[in-house]
């Protein structure tokens, strides 16, 4: 197999600047490989990217080079995209192409998405791209997950597996794992009670009947960042540089124990700034 709306809101700074900028003018693979290096990530583990392109910097060969320092560093593991289609694929246009739909968060997931050998997985509107070990058996199932992060999904199997979540360029609020963890440890509010009829077309042309309960909170995700501040505290999230962009990396497991702990207490938490 291959193969929440953003809302007009201002949202808090998240106090966190990370480390100096690199003085380095133009950043190659090398830098790349040896920055993720010193960021303390699991070269045979696996691996969730979220980034922004801009933040990085002047990048020597532009994007391929990104996404090649990632590919050569996990090549022991099992590398992680999103995969996207949220944006586009919805009640007026209710159909995912695995093949042939872009993602639409950032033109790296996309580049990712279209290198030989990666698997996308079949939800209409989040599926994830990997690379690696077990990439097939990794992405296997998500059509028959009705909801953005359903328990036994490609993003619940993160937290099985204990990923290591890679942030470049961008904060808590562009972590889609947290909206999994609403699904699973009771946020109100998360989840829409509406079912919406969608369909996905698999690589080797099957149209597949994959209905939604999709994400509902008014704040969408806008609301993650307040989270960093404990993570940092408690000692689960550190903080890095990849090219010019600030990293934030932490562990599935742990992030999840630290939010359902808030979410038990006040299932509303995330609801607020």
């Amino acid at each position: 197999m291959c193969f929440k709306p953003r809302h007009p809101t201002v949202t808090p700074q998240c106090p966190y600047a990370g480390p100096p900028e690199s003085s380095d003018p133009m950043h190659s693979k090398h830098t790349l490989i040896s920055q993720l290096k010193h960021l303390g990530i699991d070269h045979g583990g696996t691996l969730l990217v979220h980034i922004s392109y801009k933040a990085l910097g002047e990048i020597e060969g532009r994007g391929d080079t990104v996404i090649d320092a990632f590919c050569e560093y996990m090549q022991d593991g099992l590398l992680v995209f999103p995969g996207h289609t949220w944006e586009q694929v919805g009640e007026s246009n209710p159909v995912m192409d695995a093949l042939h739909t872009p993602t639409c968060v950032g033109a790296l997931t996309e580049l990712f998405r279209e290198r030989e050998g990666v698997f996308r997985s079949l939800h209409p509107t989040h599926s994830l791209c990997a690379l690696g070990t077990g990439a097939a058996d990794f992405v296997a199932g998500d059509e028959h997950i009705n909801s953005p992060c359903g328990k036994g999904g490609c993003y619940y199997k993160l937290w099985e597996r204990d990923a290591q979540i890679l942030l470049v360029g961008v904060n808590f609020n562009r972590s889609t794992y947290i909206h999994g963890i609403e699904e699973w440890d009771g946020a109100e509010g998360s989840i829409s009670k509406k079912k919406t009829d969608m369909y996905v077309i698999t690589v080797e042309g099957q149209r597949l009947y994959t209905p939604q309960y999709r994400h509902a909170s008014p704040l969408g995700s806008e609301t993650f960042c307040k989270l960093e501040a404990q993570a940092q505290s408690l000692g689960i999230l550190s903080l890095g540089r990849l090219g010019d962009a600030t990293t934030r990396l932490v562990r599935a497991k742990a992030l999840r124990a630290m939010v359902a702990e808030q979410l038990k207490a006040d299932p509303r938490y995330l609801l607020r700034y």
